[in-house]
């Protein structure tokens, strides 16, 4: 049995009558970058996430810079954020000039500690970006409470989280903003690259618009017509950027090139269709796991009982993690390390002067967690066969 850490070949088989024949209709159309299928998938992705404005994007880190540009953050700015998660949280905020602050995180969640972050606000933070690790949400109602009281922005970071609920409202719909990435390997992947931003604020949603499009075009007069208040007689829509489009060639901000491909998008609605199918079996997969390793030396990551999470990954903790990872290989298991350097300790952020020992659960669980397999097709037998080698290795 040679089991990997997700299958992306079973999914793809699951739908690949559909997904054919949804890329066909592309290359039928002609139209390749933004267009109908965009904006469709944009006003599917709204609907879902129950929030105004959903905005693509070209990946999860443009999500990010995009989103803090957007609210003005830069150089001279502070944002704080968690430690323990993916490069891109802090990239994106070291590409717009600003710094991050980190603070430590729950030991049994894994998520950002609302404590710490009341303890790291200066006069000149801008914004918070928590983190919904794993597809586990934040402690949203804390957050954004400090958030309100000192005038700070709250930016999700969902991009492993999306179709997570928070205390029956849907991550992406919780903060100021929130950032989603497409990449294949998340709970809803295209097959390729591709973002998502959302949020309520109907000027920061036209400044979006524009950013992602070099600010220039219908987009961008909007979004500098609205900063200016000024009226503006041309109405905003998405065009075709595939062939001509006279009006890109005026430009109102220094934007990014960041659009989203339709044929990306097609494939995106496709499985959105299936994701709540997908998310609850992820969630009833890690259940089993969970009650058939309740009695072995293996900690699963907390999820509070207000919590749905999207279970973009299963991650537990080992003392001995090297010897159990080592061992699950040599049984034809695959694992990930999910984090193996927390981000305040990486060589890039030395500067920011942080030590071995400031952030202790980051750095606690940097050095015990690793993921297992999960994925909506992984069958029982994988799993029973998953669950008697981890018994093994911990004995």
């Amino acid at each position: 049995m040679n089991i990997p850490l997700l299958d992306l070949k079973k999914q793809y088989q699951s739908i690949s009558d559909d997904i054919n024949q949804a890329v066909l209709s592309v290359f039928q159309s002609g139209c390749f970058i933004m267009g109908e299928e965009v904006e469709g998938l944009e006003k599917e992705l709204a609907d879902y996430l129950g929030i105004k404005y959903a905005i693509t994007c070209g990946n999860g880190t443009d999500a990010l810079v995009l989103s803090l540009k957007a609210f003005g953050v830069g150089p001279g700015d502070e944002v704080i954020t968690t430690p323990f998660t993916f490069f891109a949280t802090a990239e994106a905020i070291s590409c717009v000039g600003a710094t991050p602050v980190f603070v430590d995180i729950q030991k049994n969640t894994y998520n950002i500690d609302p404590a710490q972050i009341k303890q790291a606000i200066t006069p000149k933070t801008k914004a918070i970006i928590p983190v919904h690790v794993f597809g586990n949400p934040a402690d949203m109602d804390q957050i954004t409470e400090i958030a309100e009281k000192n005038s700070i922005a709250v930016i999700e970071d969902a991009c492993q989280a999306i179709g997570g609920v928070y205390k029956k409202q849907k991550v992406g719909s919780l903060g100021d903003a929130a950032c989603f990435s497409f990449f294949p390997t998340k709970n809803l992947g295209a097959y390729g690259d591709g973002g998502l931003i959302t949020t309520n604020d109907e000027r920061v949603a036209k400044i979006l618009k524009a950013l992602r499009m070099h600010g220039s075009g219908l987009a961008g007069e909007e979004a500098y017509n609205t900063i200016h208040g000024l009226s503006a007689d041309t109405p905003q829509e998405i065009d075709d950027e595939t062939i001509y489009n006279p009006k890109k060639y005026y430009n109102y901000f220094i934007g990014h090139n960041s659009r989203l491909d339709a044929i990306q998008a097609v494939i995106l609605r496709v499985k959105l269709k299936q994701l709540d199918i997908w998310n609850q079996k992820r969630n009833e997969k890690a259940a089993y796991y969970t009650d058939q390793l309740r009695e072995v030396n293996i900690v699963p990551q907390s999820i509070p009982q207000e919590n749905y999470s999207a279970y973009h990954l299963y991650v537990i903790q080992a003392e001995n993690r090297n010897k159990v990872v080592d061992d699950l290989k040599n049984n034809n298991i695959a694992t990930g390390i999910y984090y193996p350097i927390p981000l305040h300790l990486q060589v890039v952020y030395n500067n920011l002067g942080y030590q071995q020992g400031d952030l202790p659960n980051s750095e606690y669980l940097s050095d015990r967690t690793f993921a297992i397999p999960l994925y909506p097709e992984i069958t029982k037998n994988e799993q029973d066969y998953i669950i008697e080698m981890l018994k093994e290795a911990v004995k």
